[in-house]
């Protein structure tokens, strides 16, 4: 009865997550294009990024399921590349840290590092396994190389969630502490926006950001405050903080997806983006892939959000598109895995990986 209605009970996990991604992704779209018209914004930049983990993500579930480890390696060598490249590779004026590209490069790292370790957990055989290991070890030090100090964190927390995660027998757990982590993070910038948290702590926060960076919080706060249901039109933050305007080289940018969505889009929009992570943490949860591998991807996914509540890197093409092949190569269904439930000899795989 077990392999009877196993394969059943499967597709309908993937049914059921898939069409909650679909609906997110589609709310996203036509907020964008409704707040749009409202404010006479430019909804070019959310349609895009929602076209890029869209895409990503198709990618990342066909190739994980034909391929499921040389996929995840060669998308953990194509992140490398593009953190190398992303200097030259990114649209209009360059910058250099803490804002700009630096963002972009840690974002594209720390998926890269979730990827070499989702294929080391995929991998049959031990020295390949090694391999990908030290790969991922290897990214990490290039972080630090690279002087990418939130991205060598990142990477480095990657790295010890995906070995504590192959020691879980149950990932529900481990889902709900990353998205504690990831919650916690962004109540932490909106306590320093708000400047809600003791002085000496406050200044020390204000030192690694830069006061810059909190004004433009700030900033977006108050066009929130103003519009809390609409706020100001997608693409419009530039026009009307005047943070953004004293920078030497302005992008327009609040340098925090949460409070980019709350000034141009409304609390709808920070519901939004919370959703689309919340679906994101709900596929893995669900999947049929080991508990190591989920929780892997869950973890490298975590620390892009950590690092968007603190920068731009979701403005970046590249970055959302990874983000999205990563989240499809953890929902995959391996081919091998149906030709080993229809062997003879096949016994029900992995029970205590499922939730």
């Amino acid at each position: 009865m077990a392999s009877a209605t196993g394969p059943d009970a499967d597709s309908e996990r993937r049914n059921v997550s898939d069409a909650v991604g679909v609906a997110v992704l589609g709310a996203c779209a036509a907020w964008s294009l409704i707040t749009a018209a409202m404010h006479d914004g430019r909804p070019e930049g959310v349609l895009l990024a929602v076209l890029a983990v869209s895409a990503g993500y198709a990618s990342g579930r066909i190739s994980g399921a034909l391929v499921p480890v040389a996929a995840p390696c060669a998308g953990a060598l194509a992140g490398l590349g593009l953190a190398l490249a992303e200097p030259r590779l990114a649209p209009g004026p360059q910058f250099v840290a803490p804002l700009g590209h630096a963002g972009a490069t840690a974002a594209l790292l720390t998926l890269a590092v979730g990827s070499a370790c989702c294929a080391a957990w995929a991998a049959p055989a031990q020295a390949l396994r090694l391999a990908l290991r030290l790969l991922a070890a290897g990214i990490t030090v290039t972080a630090l190389v690279l002087g990418s100090v939130s991205g060598f964190v990142t990477c480095t927390a990657v790295l010890l969630c995906s070995f504590a995660a192959g020691r879980m027998q149950h990932r529900g757990l481990g889902v709900v502490g990353l998205g504690l982590a990831a919650a916690l993070v962004t109540g932490a910038t909106w306590a320093i926006a708000r400047n809600v948290l003791p002085d000496g702590l406050t200044e020390s926060l204000e030192g690694q950001l830069s006061p810059h960076r909190v004004q433009l919080w700030q900033d977006a706060l108050h066009m929130a405050h103003q519009d809390s249901a609409l706020g100001v039109g997608p693409g419009r933050f530039g026009e009307l903080s005047g943070a953004a305007a004293e920078a030497l080289l302005p992008d327009g940018k609040p340098h925090s997806a949460p409070f980019q969505m709350a000034a141009e889009q409304g609390i709808v929009g920070v519901l939004l983006l919370a959703a689309a992570f919340c679906w994101v943490l709900h596929a893995l949860w669900r999947t049929t892939r080991s508990t190591p591998i989920a929780l892997t991807a869950g973890a490298a996914l975590t620390g892009l959000a950590v690092i968007a509540s603190v920068g731009n890197a979701l403005s970046f093409t590249t970055v959302t598109a990874g983000a999205g092949f990563l989240a499809g190569l953890a929902t995959a269904h391996p081919i091998t895995d149906d030709a080993s439930r229809t062997s003879p000899d096949a016994r029900v795989r992995g029970d205590r990986f499922a939730p």
